[in-house]
């Protein structure tokens, strides 16, 4: 469970700017709060609102970038190329720092990255021991080179310090099997998002064969997802997947998961529909479902960007549903997503809110429960509608 984020000059957020899923001691409970051992508490769920260039995805998007340079930049990334984000354009000679922390197997954890000029400078990974964090390892930058110091991450330390400066040490690790590596990579494998490098992932039509071989696979996932998608009323009774063996141009041949959606009129009749053959909501409803049910059914944090573009605006209290039950949400799976539906306001509380906006040039966040005299019964779509709390647009 993801506790805060930190960044500073990443993309539009030059100074430095928190992302905290914490919750102080004022807050009613409610059904989207993660209860911990010591009594302190957690959200589940999270909204990011603002106005069109506000910074909305740049302020999620370290969590999916961090997911992949943990688990993948060492085996993925070219040897030459730089690491694939960008500081603010006011400061690219500067370090750009993502930190964060979050619990794992009931411990504190905090790693923290310090970027520049496309390669780290510092990586560092720690755990709480009392009332401090001590390191498990410290990588960072020295000369042309990297020193490294451990404390039970028993990496060797000339391999350790020979490792290139666009890959992270824990995707090395996990790669040369250092059996120490792999709690941290299941848990930064368990980010699901539609979010890249370049922003939010357009759908494309190629992932719906993607998302079908991913519930095939995983055949809770796909019960999930086809009970999902006949509660939304997409005019599907059933979703049969097919496997098709295709041949390459060069004789080889591999094997394509092909979506049908069975569908049933009143009086029984029924017929069938290639997926492509449906809408193009009903099939970017059917990829996004993966990466919010896989995080539900596993645990994790689904990281979703613009999530009213794919869903229908009435069905956001559905999502919201699935995170805040214990029997949909057995794993206390969080979800952090932006959105341009002011409405969902009105299901959410302040401290589950931020909103962006950009001032000279750089984007801001806060959370609604830092705004001077908000009580937790005013009406935030009325205040937010009205402009009285920000992230609007200025027209």
């Amino acid at each position: 469970m993801i506790t805060s984020m930190r960044i500073s000059n990443f993309y539009s957020f030059a100074g430095e700017t928190e992302v905290d899923f914490t919750l102080g001691k004022k807050p009613t409970p409610s059904g989207f709060d993660i209860e911990l051992a010591d009594g302190s508490r957690l959200n589940k769920v999270i909204a990011v609102v603002g106005a069109n260039g506000s910074g909305k995805t740049q302020l999620i998007k370290p969590l999916a970038f961090l997911s992949w340079f943990i688990c993948d930049s060492f085996l993925e990334n070219d040897p030459d190329s730089a690491i694939p984000y960008r500081p603010h354009r006011l400061h690219t000679s500067e370090e750009t720092l993502i930190q964060i922390d979050f619990l794992l197997a009931g411990v504190e954890h905090r790693y923290q990255l310090a970027l520049q000029s496309g390669q780290v400078v510092r990586e560092l990974l720690l755990q709480r021991t009392s009332s401090q964090f001590s390191y498990l390892f410290r990588r960072e930058r020295n000369g042309e080179g990297f020193s490294f110091k451990q404390k039970g991450f028993p990496f060797p330390k000339a391999q350790a310090e020979s490792i290139r400066a666009n890959a992270s040490l824990l995707a090395a690790a996990h790669s040369y099997d250092i059996r120490e590596a792999q709690p941290f990579i299941e848990y930064f494998e368990r980010v699901t998002s539609n979010v890249n490098a370049m922003g939010r992932r357009h759908f494309q039509h190629g992932e719906v064969f993607v998302a079908a071989r991913d519930y095939e696979q995983v055949p809770q996932l796909k019960v999930r997802m086809v009970e999902a998608m006949r509660e939304f009323d997409l005019g599907l009774s059933d979703i049969a997947i097919r496997q098709r063996v295709i041949t390459r141009e060069d004789g080889s041949a591999s094997t394509l998961h092909e979506p049908f959606g069975l569908h049933r009129n009143n009086a029984g009749h029924e017929f069938e529909l290639n997926f492509f053959d449906e809408s193009s909501g009903t099939q970017s409803a059917f990829v996004l479902l993966g990466k919010i049910l896989y995080a539900l059914e596993f645990g994790g944090i689904a990281v979703i960007d613009e999530i009213d573009n794919d869903l229908h605006p009435h069905l956001m209290p559905r999502i919201l549903d699935w995170f805040r039950f214990e029997h949909s949400n057995p794993h206390q799976a969080q979800l952090i997503f932006t959105c341009h539906t002011p409405e969902l306001l009105n299901h959410l509380q302040k401290h589950q809110v931020y909103l962006c906006e950009k001032r000279d040039q750089c984007s801001e966040a806060w959370r609604l429960d830092e705004v001077q005299g908000l009580r937790a019964d005013d009406n935030l779509y009325a205040k937010y509608m009205a402009g009285a709390l920000g992230g609007v647009p200025d027209l």
